[in-house]
């Protein structure tokens, strides 16, 4: 009986998904995530590739203010940036932005720091012989860049640069607080709507919202996998 019950309840809070168009609305909060995760992305592979190379000149004013900048981004949460950008930039300069908006902003900054590291990392491990062999085949300084170090930085630099976009759309999770009507927000609406008559809802909102983060997380970090594997074998 007690079996029964438990089968009974688990349909039951599974049904509240496809009531009206609630899974329907949970695709267009998982939309806005990805959206607002592949914008972060795209800025933050942009302006990290710039960062990284700075990273790498050797002037000490230059390298402090770098390190400086990647240790804040590091040491300080991402949600206490989001309110920093969502709340503080609007009452310090009396403009108004979106939680979208200071969404991206963050993440951005918070991207551009770990890309910008990543690709530090990539442009130092490259081996200095390289350098010497290039200027041995008469290459000048930015043939040597282009034909031999930044081809050989990419192929080390994309693993890593897929694990750190498949973490980034998973923190996106936490613009709920700021008001941004994502994937987790819909679901929490879901589960407050349905509280008295489906008590169980929410078990099934949450599993539906993990599978969903799964499905476009997964594809990510298998690509990452394989592109390691084929580095190593390299």
């Amino acid at each position: 009986m007690r079996s029964s019950e438990m089968l009974d309840s688990v349909f039951n809070s599974f049904s509240v998904i496809f009531m009206g168009k609630n899974f329907l609305r949970l695709l267009q909060g998982l939309l806005v995530t990805v959206e607002i995760a592949a914008a972060a992305v795209a800025l933050s592979i942009v302006l990290g590739l710039l960062l990284g190379a700075l990273m790498t000149i050797k002037i000490k004013p230059l390298q402090v203010i770098c390190k400086i900048y990647l240790e804040f981004m590091r040491i300080m949460p991402q949600l206490v940036l989001l309110f920093l950008a969502y709340f503080g930039l609007t009452r310090a300069f009396a403009v108004s932005i979106s939680g979208e908006a200071a969404s991206i902003l963050v993440f951005t900054l918070w991207g551009t720091a770990e890309m910008g590291d990543l690709v530090r990392g990539a442009l130092e491990s490259i081996p200095r012989h390289q350098y010497e062999s290039a200027k041995a085949l008469g290459l000048t300084e930015n043939q040597t860049y282009i034909y031999v170090i930044i081809p050989q930085t990419v192929r080390r630099l994309i693993p890593l640069a897929m694990n750190l976009i498949t973490r980034m759309i998973k923190t996106t999770s936490i613009v709920v607080f700021v008001g941004v009507i994502e994937v987790v927000k819909i679901g929490q609406q879901i589960i407050d709507a349905n509280r008295l008559t489906v008590p169980s809802a929410a078990i099934a909102v949450y599993a539906v919202i993990f599978f969903m983060y799964f499905i476009v997380c997964w594809p990510l970090s298998i690509l990452a996998g394989k592109l390691e594997a084929r580095q190593k074998e390299n």
